[in-house]
């Protein structure tokens, strides 16, 4: 048994040898990277350089497409040098970097779809005074404290792992996970454990808010006309769908760490981890590029190389 403060590296246990069929894998992946990288980067472009979508639902949806990058780069690169590599380690400080970036990734996700909740609450319950509710002040405050919270809290659950004295190194996912690394320690984790309960409740009250934000924006669509149910399925639609999306990945990987699941297939339980860091990035953009007529007509414009009117 191993019992000093840190180990030397991690081996990431759920890697299979699958012979030349790495190389479709890894193909596979890098082909979903790029889309990845240029259907994010695609949007954020038209969002920025187009004054008419400088308003507050298209500046919180180019803060979830960076979001959407920063996740994926967290995961990807990683996955790649991984899959094809023979042995499957990695050095405490890169696990450790990993763990940041995805929990980050994770929350700031979180945060910023209550954040558009929100908004959508706002413009579709108090149409007259949605100008006056939403300032550029108050979306500068929103979007800086999508990011900060995540990145203060996954600081803390980090400062409260990093010391922890392991008895082994070996973590069951093709991934390094703070859970697993925790379940590695010699001896009580109670103060990492109540941290991290803390922490996923605040999440789980995030969704809370969620959802009644949007059962209060559906309470106003059946109550009004046509015209106003229609705006505001419009405009609804992708940001529940990838709120839906998010929330059954999240589902699945909670339920991975906190059962046993060594009665399922390996590789179903591989695709059930990365469906959590893969699927948000490549739905969203196809979602809101698609649903939403504004951004839908300028990046046709941009891809025909027109400049928008």
């Amino acid at each position: 048994m191993m019992n000093f403060t840190q180990v030397p590296y991690f081996t990431l246990a759920a890697y299979v040898d699958s012979g030349l069929f790495k190389y479709v894998c890894f193909m596979i992946i890098m082909f979903l990277y790029v889309v990845i990288v240029f259907s994010n980067v695609l949007l954020i472009v038209v969002i920025c350089v187009n004054r008419s979508l400088h308003e507050p639902m298209y500046l919180f949806l180019c803060s979830l497409f960076v979001n959407e990058l920063f996740g994926s780069t967290g995961l990807f690169p990683f996955l790649l040098v991984q899959i094809l590599s023979d042995i499957h380690t990695v050095s405490p400080p890169l696990c450790f970097l990993q763990i940041f970036s995805l929990y980050t990734y994770c929350s700031i996700e979180f945060t910023n779809l209550a954040v558009m909740s929100y908004d959508r609450y706002l413009a579709i319950c108090y149409p007259l005074q949605y100008k006056t509710l939403m300032t550029q002040k108050k979306i500068a405050i929103l979007i800086a404290l999508t990011w900060l919270y995540p990145f203060i809290a996954i600081t803390v659950l980090l400062s409260l792992s990093v010391p922890l004295q392991l008895c082994g190194n070996v973590i069951n996912k093709v991934y390094c996970d703070n859970y697993y690394v925790v379940n590695l320690a010699c001896y009580d984790t109670t103060v990492n454990n109540i941290y991290g309960l803390t922490y996923t409740t605040s999440l789980i009250c995030a969704v809370v808010l969620i959802f009644y934000s949007y059962v209060r924006i559906l309470r106003v669509c059946f109550s009004g006309c046509k015209q106003t149910r229609q705006k505001a399925v419009s405009t609804c639609t992708p940001h529940l769908a990838s709120l839906l999306n998010f929330s059954s990945g999240a589902c699945f990987e909670i339920i991975q760490s906190r059962f046993n699941m060594n009665g399922v297939p390996n590789i179903l339980r591989i695709f059930l981890s990365l469906y959590f860091f893969m699927c948000p990035p490549l739905f969203n953009p196809l979602m809101y590029g698609l649903n939403l007529s504004k951004i839908r007509r300028l990046v046709a414009r941009a891809h025909l190389g027109q400049r928008p009117k």
